[in-house]
């Protein structure tokens, strides 16, 4: 048998223990490899010669050298309330480290039941895994930091719902899996020296060079809020709905994790919701920015007794921090709208001329995506009126910058993506992959692959008919 490469460590479990529990993964009668990514296997030191076929392993059956399964105990604000969680049907197999010395955590998802279920039967569906396969997937391929999907395999198992689904088993890979709910659970059921080692271990693991700052717990949450300012504008920037972002899903790490009532808009509306339970349009697409400083003040309560042992001082400056983070998250919001528009330089009224822009997208109900490709190569965004205008305004502020259009318009071609996952696409794909067509999902992962290139089938929005779209929650 080829070497399958696994180089893995489980520095995860020096915490103290109420942060994890051994588990091993449940057994699977019959599995079945469904897809496999070998060059997310290969970038990860993998081999994918001897890991093709594994299904054995990507279900839990056969353990990697090295492993040590665990789950991970977390805590989390859903919707606002707090609730006890953890790895209800996840399970950590290990850290693989790459040539280069980085660390990636391997997490078997569906896995069955772990000592946090709550209840559940620890195990998942087979199309809530290629979904999550297909988004985490895309959202790579447009630069956007996330989870990746390394294998979907099926266990062979039936997981009962609403009705009889296919058992799978989705093998995820993440920077790490520490969460804005880690801390809010070390905060709720640890003691102040258990956030403290939660807190070291997540700085050297993802902001090794405050180790030895002054007040580096300050820095750390600075830093977290770096990113998720980064992070959340990209997913404005795109049209990307998350739908879920309780404190749970949000990694400190600052990539989008956990693809469940997840979308991106096709007709523009900062009141999209997707998600089925999301009634009051909570985690609206309008609200993401404001919903990542929420977030983080939930993260700061948790950090308060490090900052400053005086109560009154780390409330004040963890609020500095929190602040700052929304005009992080403005800077990098208009940065990228510049770039989406073709501007090379700064002026004063541009933030007026891409708000001039959105909300006319809004009262014309057009494609968010190809209203801005079409900018990037030059048609016409509309033949009403008020657009026309509003193009011929843009056109006069490209022509006060020194670049050339040919410039402008490469940059907004690397910018604006032709293909992203609409959603009547991946449900076409799901459809035929239920039947046990895969070859529908393996052309639109090729079509994903190269979101800034061109234009296809994949690019058309869809019929009026399908345009209301809701998502779930896949279990």
């Amino acid at each position: 048998m080829p070497n399958e490469g696994w180089n893995l460590e489980y520095s995860y479990t020096q915490l103290p223990g109420i942060f994890y529990s051994k588990q091993a993964p449940a057994a699977a009668p019959e599995p079945q490899m469904v897809i496999f990514s070998e060059d997310l296997a290969r970038a990860l030191g993998l081999n994918p010669d001897g890991l093709r076929g594994a299904a054995d392993i990507f279900t839990g059956n056969a353990l990697p050298e090295g492993s040590l399964p665990i789950a991970q105990a977390y805590a989390g604000y859903q919707f606002g309330h707090f609730a006890m969680l953890g790895d209800g049907r996840a399970i950590l197999l290990g850290e693989q480290i790459t040539s280069k010395g980085d660390r990636y955590d391997i997490q078997l998802k569906g896995a069955g039941r772990t000592p946090y279920s709550r209840g559940g039967d620890g195990f998942a569906a087979l199309l809530p895994m290629l979904r999550e396969y297909i988004i985490s997937e895309a959202m790579h391929s447009l630069g956007i930091p996330t989870t990746r999907s390394l294998a979907v395999a099926l266990t062979g198992k039936d997981v009962i719902r609403e009705k009889v689904l296919q058992g799978a088993v989705l093998t995820r890979i993440a920077a790490s899996h520490i969460r804005v709910g880690t801390f809010n659970f070390a905060a709720a059921f640890g003691t102040h020296e258990d956030t403290r080692k939660l807190a070291d271990y997540a700085i050297s693991r993802h902001f090794p060079w405050l180790a030895e700052v002054e007040n580096k717990y300050l820095l750390f949450l600075r830093e977290v809020a770096r990113k998720q300012a980064s992070l959340i504008a990209k997913w404005q920037l795109v049209g990307f709905v998350h739908g879920v972002m309780n404190t749970d899903n949000m990694a400190i790490s600052g990539e989008t994790i956990d693809y469940g009532p997840c979308a991106f808009m096709d007709a523009y509306s900062p009141d999209t919701v997707f998600s089925s339970i999301d009634h009051a349009g909570r985690y609206a697409y309008k609200n993401q920015p404001t919903i990542g400083a929420w977030n983080l003040a939930r993260l700061a309560e948790a950090l308060l007794p490090l900052i400053d042992e005086n109560q009154e001082k780390a409330i004040d400056a963890a609020k500095a921090e929190i602040e700052s983070y929304m005009k992080v998250y403005e800077d990098n919001w208009l940065a990228g709208m510049r770039s989406k528009l073709g501007l090379c330089n700064e002026e004063a009224s541009d933030d007026a001329l891409v708000a001039d822009l959105l909300n006319l997208m809004t009262r014309h109900k057009m494609d968010y995506t190809n209203t801005f490709r079409a900018l990037s190569i030059g048609e016409p965004i509309s033949e009403a009126t008020e657009l026309v205008a509003w193009q011929t305004k843009w056109q006069d502020r490209l022509h006060k910058q020194s670049q050339s259009p040919s410039h402008c318009m490469e940059i907004m071609r690397s910018h604006n993506p032709a293909i992203i996952p609409r959603n009547h696409r991946v449900e076409e794909a799901l459809k035929a992959a239920e039947l046990g067509d895969f070859a529908v999902m393996h052309d639109l992962l090729t079509a994903l692959r190269n979101p800034y290139e061109g234009s296809s089938v994949y690019s058309q929005p869809p019929e009026p008919i399908a345009a209301k779209y809701k998502t779930f929650c896949g279990t």
